[in-house]
């Protein structure tokens, strides 16, 4: 998924703030059920971050176009682990491990067959 960074994406020296990595990272998650035509929650059960490991290697600056890699590592009964990397040009910038829990009404629950089907796509 391609990124632009805009004013708001920076701090005051036209830097990508650090959290911003990982708003553009949760983006594209969600763009990979939104272009299969499916949202990855409803009203009371979807994806929550049970953990995450971020390397930022290089920064963004304002006006540069970023594109965010999306990969599969396991998929379980009631979670994924993925690997995220943002490229700025051809290059890595940042990296992160993630793990997300499927859970519904606060509780971790099987992953609907929808959303698996999707996943088991991108392997």
């Amino acid at each position: 998924m391609k990124i632009r960074v805009y004013y708001e994406d920076t701090d005051a020296g036209g830097i990508v703030y650090h959290a911003n990595y990982i708003k553009y990272c949760e983006r594209a998650r969600s763009e990979i059920f939104f272009s299969k035509g499916i949202t990855p929650d409803d009203m009371s059960s979807g994806f929550v971050v049970a953990h995450l490991e971020a390397d930022y290697l290089q920064a963004a600056k304002l006006g540069e176009l970023l594109e965010v890699a999306t990969h599969v590592i396991e998929i379980k009964k009631s979670y994924i682990t993925l690997d995220q990397e943002i490229y700025k040009e051809s290059k890595v910038i940042f990296r992160m491990k993630i793990k997300v829990a499927y859970v519904d009404d606060g509780k971790p629950t099987r992953i609907p067959k929808k959303i698996v089907n999707v996943l088991e796509s991108m392997i």
